[in-house]
């Protein structure tokens, strides 16, 4: 039986990297041994949980079956040992983080600092970057997207939603007459963030109705910040997170256009990899996050 829970866990293994040679180098085994585990627990079972190819590896159905009831026994087991060691002293390791630059102004940096409180023993690298960081291939545990859909899975999950809103400095709108209507601003100076200047703003009002515009874009910039800064200096319109352009709201400086017509939406999400331990690290920082209001 020893052998059989063994072979099951090196085949889980196998699955979450994809590869013979990526769970061999995990587990410090050579390959040939980690395939051999594999034709071994195929052999027992009398059915193949693998299809095998030159590019990659494909689960049969039977291979889903065992690798579901694997997963949830190697849960409970982790979950166990977890609970024990929680009982002799604090969780402590490194969690590496990325995230988007523009949410080191949002609260979400207020709980990372706390789980830092919270948790002493825990080495925290938290890269804030405009580059989108590969969560595997850069070394990251956990990373924090933004984007316009909302993303929950069985390696992703929604935390909190960020309200944008269109907005122009005092300075900039008092040379201008502001219509309520979104069509009327099309050839106004618009500043955009350069990923997604080729994306049409749709706007909806209280009572439903949507207008869609694709107005005349007049400067492009890469960092969200930069473009709160452009646009607080008299440049021109701007979309940005509601919460860096909240400061200069309440001291004047700024205004909200178009205070009637909402924009979408953005969903600030956190994903994992596959083969994360349910009660590890990453899971404990998901969790502060998830139980946090922002």
């Amino acid at each position: 039986m020893i052998n059989r829970l063994r072979q099951m866990a090196i085949f889980a293994k196998t699955i979450d990297h994809g590869s013979f040679r990526g769970a061999a180098r995990e587990l410090h085994l050579s390959p040939s041994v980690v395939s051999h585990h594999v034709s071994q627990l195929e052999e027992y079972l009398g059915v193949a949980l693998i299809y095998r190819s030159t590019r990659k590896l494909t689960l049969t159905n039977e291979g889903q079956r065992l690798l579901t009831a694997t997963r949830n026994m190697l849960d409970a087991v982790e979950g166990e040992l977890q609970d024990l060691s929680a009982t002799a002293g604090e969780p402590s390791g490194e969690l590496r983080i990325t995230l988007p630059s523009v949410l080191s102004l949002s609260h979400i940096t207020d709980q990372i600092a706390a789980f830092s409180r919270a948790y002493p023993r825990i080495t925290l690298t938290v890269d804030f970057s405009d580059t989108r960081r590969a969560l595997i291939d850069d070394g990251f545990d956990l990373a924090i997207r933004m984007g316009a859909i909302s993303k929950n899975s069985a390696t992703s999950r929604t935390l909190f939603e960020v309200r944008r809103v269109l907005v122009a400095s005092k300075d900039y709108l008092a040379t201008r007459t502001v219509d309520n209507d979104p069509s009327a601003l099309v050839d106004w100076e618009w500043l955009a963030l350069a990923p997604v200047q080729n994306v049409p703003l749709s706007f909806k009002n209280k009572d439903g109705e949507t207008k869609k515009i694709k107005p005349t874009l007049h400067m492009f910039t890469n960092d969200a910040q930069a473009l709160h800064r452009l646009a607080h200096a008299g440049a021109g319109l701007a979309i940005v997170p509601e919460f860096l352009v909240a400061a200069g709201i309440d001291n004047g400086t700024m205004e909200i256009v178009l205070p009637e017509w909402e924009l979408q939406s953005i969903s600030v999400f956190a994903e994992w990899p596959a083969n994360a331990p349910r009660h590890g690290l990453i899971h404990l920082m998901l969790n502060a996050l998830s139980k946090a209001k922002f």
